[in-house]
């Protein structure tokens, strides 16, 4: 294949047009069609019975006490930080590599965020940036699963431990991953889950948190789910009943609640052939020079479950230096997928440096701490964080196991490599923008 002309440069494309549902997500079957009209039809779209089903039964298949469900990931992530009590003057430890929605609630408790750098092999927190950024305001560290790559739960669970800090599972990105044989979701005081429509288990817009202790679950109850107060046992929490304490109104719609109760069943399944054709994918490419698939060792059984936005490492020294733009283009035009970059660096967003956005007159990040506080000593300096978007790309994102197609996917990476010369004159991507601060759900569709 090498000196082929790429398709770039007036070559034929690697890929071969295909009319298969191989990138359609979520799958809608005639189960899921039925079980969403059958709530329409009954006129119970705001109803909770079939929610609390799915509730119970997501909560026994994790191998957690309770759920609940949100309107939105979001939601579930505010309803965790005030269930947990996250509140005024607080910190929380994020890593600064996520969607905005693992952290951005804290100001509407009246908390600060405070960002780590990343581990760049699994772009999760760094377990080895978290323990020096612990003050007495430290309350609780967000870990996120990142991309479905289980962060390191063993080293971040002893510092939490140390500390006395709660632990926030934003697995998001992670349904029915494994780290060391147990479920993403299982490990901190409370996990919240996004279940929206292009996530790994989607059921629409909705989201959900888990929990083992009654307190937590009760509180989350209390901030925005008025309608279910009767489920309130706890004496300290009786009192306050009857209305949303948070002002909020977090209620999932039942047409969610039953598209997931089949989805439940199905995904097992459907993660399993996600987790196949994916490994085949990085198989195949694995000691192509220049890209590095992102996934955990094998053996180790720990697992990335859907695989939700799975991304390469990029090793622009190994193509003499080739732009991971000029890079990404090549592929694109090969007909492949190559996303070049992830999320932006939340740390370096005015959002979290300079944005007085409640008028308090001084930058929100510091506005519920004392007058001391000064905006300097929260802007930190992450450089794996900031370099990160020009040192990864997302790849595509197999639903099905078709080696044939998955086959042309590859070819369509290693014609670039292995003609990454010609690509050297007229590069000017060395200097592009990658990565962004918005979702990647929509980014992969039918081709």
């Amino acid at each position: 294949m090498a000196h082929e002309q790429l398709a770039l440069l007036g070559g034929e494309m690697s890929i071969k047009p295909d009319a298969s549902d191989l990138f359609a997500w979520p799958i809608v079957t005639e189960r899921h069609e039925q079980a969403v009209l059958d709530v329409l039809r009954a006129r119970k779209m705001s109803g909770i019975e079939i929610t609390k089903e799915f509730e119970k039964k997501y909560a026994e298949l994790l191998g957690r006490k309770y759920g609940l469900t949100y309107n939105n990931g979001t939601a579930a992530i505010l309803g965790a930080m005030y269930a947990l009590g996250i509140g005024l003057g607080d910190e929380v430890i994020c890593p600064s590599i996520t969607y905005w929605a693992s952290v951005a609630q804290a100001y509407s408790l009246g908390a600060t965020p405070v960002f780590a750098d990343i581990d760049p092999e699994t772009l999760c927190i760094d377990p080895n940036d978290i323990e020096h950024r612990i003050t007495p305001r430290t309350k609780a560290i967000v870990v996120v699963h990142y991309a479905g790559m289980p962060a390191e739960m063993d080293a971040i669970m002893e510092i939490a431990g140390k500390h006395n800090l709660k632990i926030l599972e934003d697995a998001s990105h992670a349904h029915g991953a494994l780290y060391k044989g147990r479920q993403i979701g299982t490990f901190g005081e409370a996990a919240a889950f996004s279940l929206m429509t292009g996530k790994a288990l989607a059921v629409g817009e909705a989201g959900i948190l888990f929990t083992d202790d009654r307190r937590v679950y009760e509180r989350a109850l209390l901030f925005g789910h008025y309608i279910r107060h009767d489920e309130i046992t706890l004496d300290e929490l009786k009192p306050f009943a009857g209305l949303p304490c948070g002002g909020a109104k977090h209620r999932i719609h039942q047409l969610s609640s039953a598209f997931g109760l089949v989805q439940l069943e199905l995904y097992p399944k459907q993660m399993a052939e996600i987790d196949k054709a994916m490994n085949y994918f990085c198989d195949l490419l694995e000691d192509t020079a220049g890209i590095r698939p992102i996934r955990p060792a094998k053996g180790t059984n720990t697992t990335k479950g859907g695989w939700y936005y799975p991304h390469f490492r990029y090793i622009a020294g190994e193509l003499g230096g080739l732009s991971l733009s000029r890079f990404s283009q090549a592929v694109i035009v090969e007909g492949s997928i190559c996303n070049p970059g992830c999320n932006k660096p939340l740390h370096l967003h005015p959002l979290f440096t300079s944005m007085d956005v409640y008028s308090h007159g001084r930058p929100t990040r510091i506005a519920f701490l004392d007058e001391s506080a000064k905006i300097e000593q929260y802007v930190e300096t992450l450089p794996v964080a900031e370099g990160i978007t020009r040192r990864v790309f997302e790849v595509p994102w197999f639903k099905h196991y078709q080696p044939e197609i998955i086959e042309q996917h590859a070819r369509a990476y290693k014609k670039v490599i292995e003609n990454y010369q010609s690509l050297l004159p007229g590069d000017t991507g060395k200097d592009a923008e990658t990565g962004g601060y918005s979702s990647f759900f929509s980014s992969q569709k039918n081709t």
